[in-house]
């Protein structure tokens, strides 16, 4: 990417009507409205009563980015390049810059741009010193989805209080989201992507994971199921490409290259402009990352970081209460740990009236009125303007490709006149780069080797499948050893019952002739009188007598 020098403007006195421009009280109280003491970006110069004034310049005072600011205006009538415009002072100033490229246009930004006869007209209306230059330029993509250094978060990182209002959870789903995440981080169950947190909710439902929680309140399967459905539509928006490892450190998108300048990181986000919810997702991950890391410095002469969310009506479409709540409150606060957001969009109604109300410093283009619908914003957006010299509705209609109606924070925080502006050219390409080029810086880059390739390490789904792999062994084998103890049991019975058997099948055997003599009656009878007679010769050997017969 080109490293050239994009010189700081010098902060100009108070301007004054140089001879030939139209003399008017008005167009002079609304140039001294933007005049400034310190540094400031150029805008351009006032138009007033059809002519371009070049002397009476219109810019914003570099210590007001921290208020925010909305670029609005009809498709065509010069956003992008007003995004790009201040995007390139900012980086010239010593600024870093954010921008998200939904349309994947304004990777231009990093190379020069090419001089032609318009840009040299262009030049000469407002006055600009016109010189070819690009910012140093890193290009991401949200986890890989596309061209770009891929963007990751882990799970625990995210946290489940942001989880909750992706997940679009009513309260007592997101108490029971925190109870899960408090549950892994006491057991040491890392959570880095989305099937780590799946499997923490479903072994937190099963027979061996139930009572874990008992003690906190547990969950509920109804409610575990709700937060595993969610889980389930979130990644089929993508985000499952998001969730992982190595997780993105938010401060590289503070750097400055080696002359000073501002590094302007581009994240790429053609490949994903129809998942609004992954592209919210990481809004929403990066605001809340940088406001937690980030000190608070209050007002600065400069700020740290200016984001840019080029269609930024894709934020708003379709989300919930508790994004809008989350974006407006973060919106609010980061001011002051020195970070400015820029919403491009359509419309100022595409935008929620909270957020809106904090977005100090306005570009408005054409709008055009075809519609009932399209008259009715234009009528809603004048009156979003303070009262002005202009007839502003007929002004907005009027206005041409790379004119807008301007009004800005002074430097001491007032709003200034609202001023019709013809607006500079930006220095660098008003166009993408080429496919080639692109993927020569993304691959050059010095954080390329630490990001480009996720890292799948032992986390909360590995251990608890691997612990219910080894419960599931050790119960396959108690129940193989149960059964083998069954089968010898069984297999011995049987053995007893078939000796049995076989000894009541055998043949008797014939008896011996002692055998029969012995047990025959004549011989029971015999051995009976040998035994009485033998009885009464011992009865008269010891007592002497015998009995008398009768």
């Amino acid at each position: 990417m080109s490293e050239s020098t994009d010189p700081a403007p010098s902060a100009p006195s108070a301007p004054s009507a140089p001879s030939g421009s139209p003399a008017s009280p008005a167009a002079d109280r609304i140039a001294a409205g933007y005049a400034s003491t310190g540094p400031a970006l150029e805008l351009g110069a006032l138009l007033w009563e059809g002519a371009c004034l070049p002397d009476r310049r219109i810019r914003i005072p570099l210590s007001m980015l921290n208020r925010h600011g909305l670029v609005a205006g009809a498709t065509g009538t010069g956003k992008t390049k007003t995004l790009q415009l201040i995007a390139e002072q900012l980086s010239a100033h010593g600024v870093p810059v954010f921008l998200a490229d939904i349309k994947g246009d304004v990777s231009g930004i990093s190379a020069p741009g090419a001089a032609n006869g318009r840009t040299a007209q262009r030049a000469a209306e407002v006055g600009q010193d016109w010189q070819a230059a690009g910012a140093p330029a890193e290009f991401y993509s949200l986890g890989g989805i596309g061209p770009g250094i891929p963007l990751r978060a882990t799970v625990t990182g995210f946290g489940p209080v942001l989880m909750s209002k992706v997940l679009q959870l009513n309260q007592t789903q997101e108490q029971s989201l925190g109870l899960i995440f408090h549950y892994a981080d006491a057991k040491g169950l890392e959570l880095i992507d989305l099937k780590d947190l799946r499997a923490v909710v479903a072994f937190l439902v099963s027979d061996e994971g139930k009572a874990e929680l008992k003690g906190i309140g547990g969950l509920s399967t109804v409610t575990a199921g709700v937060i595993l459905r969610a889980l389930t539509a979130f990644e089929q928006q993508g985000a499952g490409a998001f969730f992982g490892e190595p997780d993105f450190d938010t401060g590289e998108l503070l750097r400055t290259a080696a002359d000073g300048r501002g590094v302007v990181s581009v994240l790429e986000l053609p490949a994903v402009q129809d998942k609004p919810q992954l592209f919210s997702t990481f809004l929403m991950w990066l605001l809340a990352d940088l406001y937690t890391d980030l000190p608070e410095v209050g007002d600065l002469d400069r700020p740290k970081l200016v984001f840019f969310f080029d269609e930024a009506h894709l934020l708003f479409n379709g989300a919930s209460k508790a994004f809008l709540q989350s974006i407006t409150q973060t919106v609010r606060l980061i001011r002051s740990k020195g970070i400015g957001v820029f919403l491009v969009t359509q419309t100022p109604k595409d935008v929620p009236a909270d957020v809106l109300a904090q977005l100090g410093n306005r570009v408005q283009h054409a709008l055009r009125a075809f519609t009932p619908d399209d008259a009715k914003a234009l009528k809603a957006t004048v009156k979003t303007f303070p009262n002005s010299e202009y007839d502003l509705e007929e002004l907005l209609m009027q206005l041409g490709t790379g004119e807008a109606v301007v009004t800005v924070l002074s430097e001491r925080g007032a709003p200034t006149p609202v001023a019709a502006t013809r607006l500079r050219a930006p220095q660098s390409l008003m166009g993408p780069v080429g496919a080639a080029e692109l993927d020569r810086a993304v691959k050059s880059s010095p954080l390329w080797p630490r990001y480009a390739e996720p890292v799948d390490r032992e986390s909360a789904y590995e251990r608890i499948s691997a612990e219910q792999a080894a419960a599931e062994a050790a119960a396959e084998a108690a129940a193989a050893e149960e059964e083998a103890a069954k089968q010898a049991e069984k297999q011995a019975k049987e053995a007893a019952r078939e000796a049995a058997k076989a000894h009541r099948g055998a043949p008797r055997q014939e008896p011996s002739l002692t055998q029969q003599v012995v047990g025959s009656g004549l011989f029971r009878s015999l051995a009976r009188s040998v035994g009485t007679q033998l009885g009464r010769e011992i009865s008269r050997s010891l007592f002497g007598t015998a009995k008398r017969r009768r």
